[in-house]
């Protein structure tokens, strides 16, 4: 089961917070090539929520055209959007994605979990793809941030996404016995382009998981 509070913080904190992901990280630069190659060379629209401040954007190849909601936008810009997309729907005006994304933005959502994942799923195009990400509270040295509020076990994270999305595929975006992401350059490279869960390991070792999936009927 969640655990979910009642404290939800706002556009204040998430100003300072957000200039802590202004340069690119272990996860969101996994993230920029597993959506590089979903891509392909097809033109393609993409809506990053919790886009915090769009560091994701110059890592995209130039066919995928980028748009980022956040409650705390530093830079406007035509293509992102300032909005608090836990009192308001997820949209991007009337827009459909051919990928939604949303790294690091489920552990702080409380009880909105599911009402977030049902807007997500509408905004889908037909064969459209939805990438998220939700740390592993299962990990042998389970880390909780005090500033998140939805902390649950996969197996109910994977369990609530299933009402809406059918899971193409999931793995861990590292691996480590400290919970946290690969800092040798060795490491960071291997586990860049690994790709899978290995059993027993996995579930224990997992910093994150990285879920790719597609929209029930």
């Amino acid at each position: 089961m969640a655990q979910a509070c009642g404290q939800y913080y706002k556009r204040d904190f998430w100003m300072q917070e957000n200039l802590n992901y202004a340069e690119p990280h272990f996860r969101l630069e996994k993230v920029a090539r597993l959506i590089n190659t979903m891509a392909g060379t097809q033109e393609c629209e993409l809506l990053d929520i919790g886009c915090g401040p769009a560091t994701l954007m110059p890592l995209l190849h130039r066919n995928i055209h980028y748009h980022g909601i956040d409650i705390a936008i530093h830079n406007p810009a035509p293509n992102l959007v300032q909005t608090d997309f836990l009192e308001n729907e997820i949209k991007f005006n009337d827009k459909l994605f051919d990928i939604v994304l949303a790294q690091g933005v489920f552990e702080y959502v409380g009880r909105f979990q599911s009402q977030k994942f049902a807007e997500i799923r509408r905004l889908l195009r037909p064969r459209g793809r939805f990438v998220t990400s939700y740390v592993n509270f299962d990990h042998v040295h389970r880390f909780e941030y005090p500033v998140y509020n939805n902390i649950q076990s996969t197996a109910a994270f994977k369990e609530s996404l299933q009402h809406d999305f059918h899971i193409d595929r999931f793995f861990a975006t590292s691996h480590n016995w400290h919970h946290h992401d690969p800092n040798r350059r060795w490491l960071k490279t291997l586990q860049m382009r690994l790709n899978i869960n290995v059993p027993i390991i996995s579930p224990r070792l997992a910093i994150q998981y990285i879920f790719i999936c597609s929209a029930r009927a």
